[in-house]
């Protein structure tokens, strides 16, 4: 598999307040989404998430977003070295994602601009 990037999950309790901080950090404009209760803003490198405490707590265990070229081809690729598909794949507005656990415990979504 290619991983294309990689964007850091950052969750923050007023959307609103970190887009700005973060779009000058990064030089980079939000994009907004949302992802079931969750408010999401992809900025540059970041993947800013704002919503209700117990989502977050899910999310805040994945260590990082990875961008590859296709999911479908990550998925025997994840399989092939032991990881677990805990979710997905699964259509987003932007594409498809899954979340694998690695075999060492970590957990990581990947995500492609495929349509789902």
């Amino acid at each position: 598999m290619d991983i294309l990037g990689t964007s850091l999950r950052v969750c923050v309790d007023d959307l609103d307040a970190a887009v700005p901080v973060y779009e000058r950090l990064a030089n980079s404009e939000a994009a907004r989404f949302r992802q079931g209760p969750v408010e999401v803003a992809a900025v540059g490198p970041f993947f800013l998430m704002s919503g209700p405490e117990g989502h977050l707590a899910v999310l805040g265990k994945v260590a990082a977003t990875l961008a590859v070229k296709d999911v479908g081809e990550a998925v025997s690729d994840l399989q092939a070295v032991g990881a677990e598909i805990v979710a997905g794949p699964s259509a987003t507005p932007i594409g498809r994602s899954l979340v694998a656990r690695h075999p060492d415990g970590t957990f990581f979504e990947y995500v492609d601009r495929q349509g789902g």
